[in-house]
């Protein structure tokens, strides 16, 4: 599929050069690759080709086909969990994006339904991180899109995630309750923090409460495998929660104990040393179970997968006769 980037020349760039626009607000290419660019009919203004050299107006309609960059890598690697008329449930890998993104269009599970299943307008009711594994429910038609959505938003639906995480001793069961707001001390823009609390201690006007219920499944010497369940849902919720109670997510670069390896992770200068301390190449996050309505029948439905193989590894690394959970990737349907 091809991919193209379309958006309206804002005033304050009145008269610039078309180039010079482009190279200060993308600056992945120079000016002179923004002109080879441009010459060779990747950029239009307007649907029409222009020059590097002319000058744009406010209200221009600037389109760039960004077909052919080159993407990412990523894991296809999509079991089908469950098929009807309304619903599909797919099991994705640990290196997928869901949706179109920043570097990811093609290479993404949005990309996959269409292409692969020939779905002409999937609706992906929930979103999991590119690097969480799991559980994603694909709407076939708007009816089911609207009736799951709805329990998604209005918090009817239960999930649950499985997750390795640091700790010499996780407690047999954990509530983390507190207040997700922006990171203003990190060096990386998207980071949160929660600070853990009562509801009645509001820190500031950027913040929303969150509340995970925690519950371990099993303790290995350093690392324990948990189960969380959100009773909210906000963006990076547990891996936040999990790292303001002591016990970072296993390859969490982000929420980890060191976060410049998100840093060096993006630049490509990711060492020996930081892959050995994160232990895994992503974060040790599976979304493991779902339990919700049937839109069309109404009557309750849950689905439980294991976790993958990536993360019983890490089990099996630490003690050899390590069989928590099977390998089969098979899933439990409860009609």
């Amino acid at each position: 599929m091809k991919r193209k980037t379309a958006f309206d020349v804002p005033a304050a760039a009145a008269g610039l050069a078309l180039a010079d626009f482009l190279a200060s607000r993308f600056p992945y290419h120079d000016r002179a690759g923004w002109c080879d660019r441009i010459r060779s009919g990747h950029v239009t203004v307007n649907a029409r080709m222009r020059l590097p050299d002319e000058a744009l107006q406010p209200g221009d309609r600037l389109a760039y086909d960004t077909s052919d960059i080159p993407e990412p890598p990523v894991d296809f690697t999509i079991g089908v969990v469950s098929d009807d008329a309304d619903l599909l449930i797919v099991n994705k890998s640990g290196n997928l994006p869901c949706h179109p993104g920043g570097r990811y269009f093609n290479h993404t599970l949005w990309a996959w339904l269409k292409d692969v299943r020939g779905m002409s307008d999937p609706s992906l009711v929930n979103r999991i991180d590119r690097e969480t594994s799991g559980l994603v429910v694909v709407a076939k038609n708007p009816a089911a899109a609207h009736n799951c959505g709805k329990q998604f938003a209005n918090r009817q639906v239960v999930k649950r995630y499985t997750a390795l995480v640091e700790a010499d001793a996780f407690p047999s069961e954990l509530n983390g309750g507190g207040w997700l707001l922006p990171d203003t001390a990190s060096a990386v823009r998207k980071k949160c923090r929660v600070v853990l609390g009562s509801i009645a201690d509001l820190p500031g006007p950027e913040a929303v409460w969150v509340e995970t219920r925690f519950r371990l499944l099993a303790q290995r010497p350093g690392v324990a495998l948990i189960e969380a369940e959100p009773l909210t849902g906000r963006l990076h919720q547990i891996r936040a929660t999990l790292l303001a109670l002591g016990y970072p997510v296993v390859g969490d670069k982000l929420y980890g104990r060191d976060e410049t390896a998100f840093i060096r992770f993006c630049e490509g200068r990711l060492t020996d040393a930081d892959r050995s301390v994160l232990r895994m190449d992503r974060q040790a996050l599976h979304a493991s179970g779902l339990s919700f309505r049937h839109p069309k029948f109404g009557l309750p439905v849950s689905y439980q997968i294991d976790i993958p193989d990536d993360m019983q590894r890490v089990l099996t690394s630490i003690d050899e006769d390590c069989r928590l959970l099977p390998l089969s990737g098979d899933a439990i349907i409860t009609p």
